[in-house]
């Protein structure tokens, strides 16, 4: 009998910690942005057999670090009205961008992967062909597709 799929909030909790969001396990990055091939406890591909599955992971990065940025621009641009540091706003805007950027990156990466699995759910056959190393290349396709 399969396990018991978690519930969304558990994977998306289990993505912030950076861990696989189908059983929590840790060690999916093989480095800061990298993520592995597959899980290394459930042996889920990480990527999930589409070859531009991490575009939605961009997107996500993109968003989060627009919205970190509008809510810094809001709260400075209040507190300081009318003496608004316009100088301060832009050099600060720019590197509060490009280290969000970088620092948000990895955690959309997971974010995206438990988004994936709570809107596509990861039937016991499709974890069976990841198990197996399946890959677009063979002629057997992914069983969700």
């Amino acid at each position: 009998m399969p396990p018991a799929r978690p519930s969304a909030a558990k994977m998306i909790f289990r993505a912030l910690l950076r861990r696989c969001p189908n059983c929590g396990s840790r060690g999916i990055f093989s480095g800061y942005t990298t993520l592995k091939e597959r899980c290394p406890q459930c042996g889920l591909r990480l990527h999930r057999g589409e070859s531009d599955y991490f575009i939605g992971a961009y997107l996500l990065n993109l968003v989060a670090v627009e919205l970190l940025f509008a809510l810094v621009l809001a709260v400075v641009f209040i507190s300081t009205y009318p003496n608004t540091p316009w100088a301060l706003l832009q050099w600060g805007g720019l590197v509060l961008i490009i280290v969000g950027a970088v620092l948000c990156y990895p955690l959309s990466k997971a974010l995206w992967l438990a988004a994936d699995l709570i809107f596509r759910p990861m039937s016991p056959e499709e974890l069976a062909w990841h198990r197996r190393g399946g890959s677009l290349d063979e002629r057997e396709e992914l069983p969700h597709l």
